[in-house]
């Protein structure tokens, strides 16, 4: 027997861009979908007693004033499955990557309720970004809404990338939401994460700048129902929004279009409300519902580092916490740029490595403190500085050299330990010069992990310090030291070998050219005088003779 379905229709009344006014449909409601044939589907943003109307979600035909629309009293539910992973779809879950269909194995509602009070759990587990900055000085936990904000072309794709280039041994289900981005940045990201096998555990969600406005504005609901789908089977979720600023954008071209009421910087009055709800997935549940997390980092594009913009504000109130990213310090080679006086971490911090979070503990205030000293410095020019302030700035040049960082070349948590731990002791201020320092950088893990793994597993084992971890650390350290300075002291013998054999030989030289200084010239003239004479040119004198 087939199944009964109560559809309505109506018909199309007016056009306004993505607007679709409908009228003829009674029993409408919010998120309803509804086909106006060919493929072309809208879904229900509002309505009043004569009329709804409908935002465009896919087009595939012009649709004309009196066009039949159907609609059924069901909800907007996307499909979803494990076959997602290491695919491209766009906001309706289509596969946009020309890879074939991809095979659902449930649906999920689009704008569900978020997670009780009652069914999370406290933070308990960090999310290692793979940022040295992050990790040490800003960390994040597994359920946390972290904000990114800076200005255009400060690195907030990147801080997102990288987060998802790091998971790549640690379980976690990745989920890149792009929100109105230029489809060449797109393809740079997909690019990105070809090289790096990063599809075998994230996927991507694309509404680019050239979809349709409901598109963009549907996208991060359908990122978060694809994360709900793995966070209800137990798994850790990170999804990063890139970014918000466009989704705020979109929303308010609908709701003008809708005629609803502007507000401040003419956006609608339900803005907050609508970051708000689906901030408010972002969860880590407790054992009775899986213990599945899933954290969000979503950016927003500032202008000229106004923090006190509308939607920023907005963001900041409901987040977790944010990252600024600063344009000064991205246009002196400082990245990550992070502008460590106004990035927080509100929760961050009881879910980090007791071992990282010893060892960082005055970072923060150490590289404040010489910022501040250095512009100081630079108004006393010509004066002589103390010592004291000479080591000060010493150890902040390295320590900013620690902090430094290119982009997609994420460190490993136990890398990082050796790095923070040789800081603190100071065995990276016994190298003789920043070549050297970079290269420890670079080199110390490697070294470390070669002369005893143990160690290095232990280190993630119990993620604290303690005795023999203390020991293994400075024996590592101390003959990574002995052997940088022993290679530094033979160069430092050839160099002044070179230099004592150059400057005898310059000795001997200089004696000949002293002992043989006119020589010539006088051998010259002598030979002349001989042959004039001997041709009969030069009469002598008596005396002569």
């Amino acid at each position: 027997m087939a199944e009964l379905r109560y559809t309505e229709v109506g018909r199309v009344k007016s056009i306004r861009g993505c607007i679709v006014v409908v009228s003829g449909l009674k029993s409408c409601i919010n998120g309803q979908i509804i086909n106006f044939g060919f493929g072309t589907q809208g879904m229900v943003l509002g309505f009043t007693e004569e009329e709804t109307h409908v935002l465009l979600i896919k087009e595939s035909e012009r649709i004309k004033t009196g066009d039949e629309v159907r609609a059924s009293l069901e909800p907007f539910n996307i499909p979803v499955g494990n076959a997602f992973v290491g695919r491209i779809v766009n906001s309706l879950c289509e596969p946009i990557d020309g890879l074939g269909d991809i095979e659902s194995s449930a649906y999920n509602p689009i704008f569900p309720s978020a997670p009780a009070i009652l069914e999370r759990q406290p933070l308990c587990l960090t999310l290692e970004t793979g940022i040295k900055v992050l990790d040490s000085m800003i960390p994040i936990g597994l359920g946390q809404r972290q904000l990114i904000l800076g200005n255009k072309v400060t690195g907030k794709t990147t801080i997102i990338t990288d987060t998802i280039l790091n998971q790549k041994h640690t379980g976690v289900i990745c989920i890149y939401c792009a929100i109105g981005k230029a489809r060449s940045q797109l393809a740079r990201v997909v690019q990105l994460f070809q090289e790096n096998n990063a599809f075998d555990y994230s996927i991507i969600v694309a509404a680019p700048s050239s979809s349709l406005p409901g598109q963009q504005y549907l996208s991060p609901y359908v990122a978060c129902s694809l994360g709900e789908h793995f966070r209800s089977q137990g798994k850790h979720v990170f999804i990063g929004f890139d970014d918000f600023t466009k989704h705020a954008w979109c929303y308010r071209e609908i709701s003008l279009l809708l005629g609803r009421a502007p507000g401040r910087d003419s956006y609608p009055g339900d803005i907050f409300y609508l970051h708000s709800k689906m901030i408010e997935r972002a969860c880590y549940l407790d054992e009775a519902h899986g213990s599945g997390s899933m954290t969000f980092l979503p950016a927003v594009e500032i202008l000229e580092g106004d923090l006190t913009a509308f939607v920023p504000s907005n963001l900041i109130s409901m987040t977790d916490g944010q990252i600024m990213l600063d344009s000064t310090l991205f246009g002196e080679g400082q990245k990550p740029a992070l502008d460590l006086g106004l990035s927080v971490s509100r929760v961050g911090a009881k879910v980090q490595w007791p071992i990282i979070k010893e060892l960082s503990r005055f970072l923060r205030l150490e590289y404040l403190q010489f910022r501040e000293l250095q512009k100081a410095t630079k108004l006393r020019v010509g004066r002589q500085l103390s010592d004291e302030v000479l080591e000060q700035l010493k150890s902040g040049e390295i320590l900013t050299l620690l902090l430094r960082q290119d982009k997609n070349q994420p460190v490993i948590m136990e890398a990082l330990v050796l790095i923070l731990f040789s800081f603190k002791r100071k065995y990276i201020q016994q190298m003789p010069n920043m070549a050297r320092v970079q290269t420890m950088l670079d080199e110390v893990y490697d070294f470390a992990k070669g002369k005893n793994s143990e160690l290095v597993a232990l280190l993630r084992e119990r993620r604290k310090m303690d005795d023999e971890i203390d020991k293994g650390l400075v024996s590592i350290l101390e003959e990574y030291v002995g052997n940088i300075k022993a290679e530094q002291d033979k160069i430092d013998a050839a160099k002044e070998a070179e230099e004592n054999g150059e400057a005898s030989s310059e000795d001997d030289v200089g004696e000949g050219i002293v002992a043989n200084i006119g020589k010539d010239v006088l051998d010259d003239v002598t030979s002349k005088i001989n042959k004039q004479k001997d041709f009969g040119e030069i009469e002598l004198d008596d005396d002569d003779e």
